[in-house]
């Protein structure tokens, strides 16, 4: 059904608080004259909705928060809920809402469309899981083709799943809101620079060389590392930590959000995005960590994978290292020591924003949506 004002209903399987990249879409849809609803999850532990955006936000309360017993019974609960609402288009974000999404369109005939944050079966969480993988993969073949606008997050992973499910996949990457300089002044004016730090943010999940990064801070001096979010391995990083004894050394800052979190980004002496190669997800992945570095000029010790090569052999805003602790201990210790190589990764990180930030993203975004309901 086509509404004189377009809704599009976004469905996700997180609590809606810390997810930036939806915050941005959803936001950027709604200032574009489209009605725009987020559904998301709700957790023991969610905190209030912040109720200042121009969108409407909704969560779901199940009775199982985790494994295959969550998964269905949020599709469950999304499918009906879905049903019961008017809406233009129901956009997945991911595989884990397709089946929810996509049994919804095919009973309520509208725009069916499919974000792809990343390469779900192929996330190390997946890839050693073959009958899971199996299964989403085979629930993607059987939606994803009907979709009238497919999206993800860079190109190389729009040239792969364009591939495998047999659509066009155009790129909106996942990049902060280009932050000008009187704003940045403000931002690192608030924290005590006395107190250096290494940064890390996002989710506490495996391959995402965290324990490495932390056994690293044995061969580092005079700076913390401060890790901010939460994951599968928030207990077992903990306890990697008491048990090496660094206590002093790393600290865990839990979930902070994304108002919050931009402050602790500009003042960070250095920003980590490390990855190992588990999984084609993580391969050609483009981290949103990544640009918030870029954002805030804060240098980083990044992944050698091919999208993060592209841009530092144009820009070399980042020391791109394999996931080993002897490598990563030695990057922050030349990044510590080296005032050159830091001062020019700074410079040239602040150089690179100007070309990835949503103010870019966002015209893509609002022309693909308006070409689908206008055609």
């Amino acid at each position: 059904m086509q509404l004189n004002k377009p809704k599009i209903i976004f469905s996700v399987t997180n609590d809606l608080s810390y997810d930036q990249r939806m915050q941005r879409i959803c936001s950027s849809l709604a200032a574009a004259n489209f009605d725009v609803e987020l559904v998301g999850r709700n957790l023991p532990y969610s905190k209030p909705l912040n109720l200042s955006y121009n969108y409407k936000q909704t969560r779901l309360t199940c009775r199982f928060n985790k494994g295959k017993l969550f998964y269905l019974e949020y599709n469950i609960r999304l499918f009906y809920y879905l049903l019961t609402h008017k809406s233009s288009a129901f956009c997945a974000i991911d595989l884990d809402t397709l089946f929810a999404t996509g049994m919804a369109n095919i009973f309520k005939q509208n725009n069916l469309i499919f974000d792809a944050h990343e390469h779900f079966t192929e996330v190390p969480e997946v890839t050693n899981r073959k009958v899971t993988q199996w299964v989403w993969n085979k629930l993607g073949k059987l939606f994803i083709p009907r979709a009238k606008l497919c999206y993800t997050v860079g190109p190389q992973l729009a040239n792969i799943l364009g591939e495998i499910y047999e659509n066009k996949f155009e790129v909106i990457m996942n990049v902060p809101t280009l932050v000008n300089e009187v704003d940045k002044v403000d931002l690192i004016n608030e924290v005590d620079k006395k107190n250096p730090y290494i940064f890390y943010q996002g989710a506490l999940n495996e391959s995402r060389g965290l324990e490495q990064a932390i056994l690293a801070m044995h061969q580092v001096e005079n700076i913390q590392l401060w890790l901010a979010g939460e994951g599968d391995l928030s207990q077992e990083l903990r306890d990697l930590v008491a048990k090496e004894k660094l206590q002093n050394k790393v600290i865990f800052l839990g979930f902070i959000k994304p108002e919050n979190l931009k402050s602790l980004t500009a003042n960070a002496k250095i920003g980590l995005n490390l990855l190992e190669p588990n999984g084609l997800s993580y391969y050609y992945s483009l981290a949103n960590k990544y640009f918030d570095y870029l954002q805030a000029g804060v240098p980083c010790i990044c992944a050698n994978f091919p999208e993060y090569i592209a841009i530092n052999n144009k820009y070399h805003c980042s020391v791109l290292v394999e996931c080993n602790i002897d490598l990563i201990a030695n990057s922050i210790n030349e990044l510590l020591q080296n005032k050159i190589l830091y001062d020019e990764l700074k410079t040239n990180s602040l150089q690179a924003s100007r070309n990835y930030n949503w103010s870019l993203e966002e015209q893509k975004l609002v022309n693909l949506y308006h070409h689908l309901f206008n055609k």
